[in-house]
């Protein structure tokens, strides 16, 4: 399956998570690329929309490949087999910095801080490649105690998505290749890098009372 940009994908998302519309729903965009579906999504179930600002860690010799994810608050998420062979010293200099990154995008972000206790939380990214991200994301929103847990994205590997599934209420997937093409970008005919700016601006637009 191939979506036109992240707009297209957010609105084929929000067609099969209509039924959750109204004020106990809160829809959480993994920023940066995932707010601009989330805020498809938000416009649909006419909810508001916040952020769980998640952070990769790239291997040290290709920082495009996670070995890890962080959270402001929750224990990092690694890939076990990965790590082991990363020197200790460098991978918890690498979670503080990451850390610190999440606080400055949090600080300059206009999120409403909305608390999902009680609510039901519906998570939105763009795609899931090793799913690092996601997964910190969940742990983050889970402990924060939902009434309902919601996973929605694109497209996934079906490994990945099988995990997740296990982990929330709901998994909503558009897509799950038999064979993954290794990349979220492969599945989108444009898919440029998402600006704070932007970030900002759909927040701003989202959130107007």
């Amino acid at each position: 399956m191939m979506f036109d940009d992240r707009s297209h994908a957010g609105r084929l998302l929000a067609e099969k998570l209509k039924e959750y519309s109204g004020e106990d729903t809160v829809v959480y965009a993994l920023p940066r690329g995932g707010v601009v579906l989330g805020y498809e999504v938000s416009k649909v179930l006419e909810c508001p929309l916040d952020l769980v600002v998640t952070r990769k860690i790239g291997h040290p010799m290709n920082s495009e490949y996670a070995v890890c994810a962080v959270t402001e608050n929750s224990p990092p998420i690694c890939n076990q087999s990965e790590v082991m062979n990363i020197d200790s010293g460098w991978l918890d200099s690498e979670v503080l910095k990451q850390k610190a990154e999440i606080k400055r995008r949090k600080s300059a972000y206009p999120s409403p801080n909305i608390s999902p206790e009680g609510k039901t939380a519906i998570i939105i990214d763009d795609g899931i490649a090793t799913g690092l991200t996601l997964l910190a994301a969940i742990d983050e929103v889970k402990s924060l105690k939902p009434k309902l847990l919601i996973v929605a994205v694109p497209v996934s590997p079906a490994d990945t998505a099988e995990t997740i599934r296990g982990m929330v209420d709901r998994f909503v997937c558009l897509d799950l290749p038999m064979f993954y093409l290794g990349a979220v970008g492969m599945y989108y005919l444009e898919f440029s890098q998402v600006s704070d700016e932007e970030v900002i601006e759909i927040l701003k637009t989202a959130n107007k009372k």
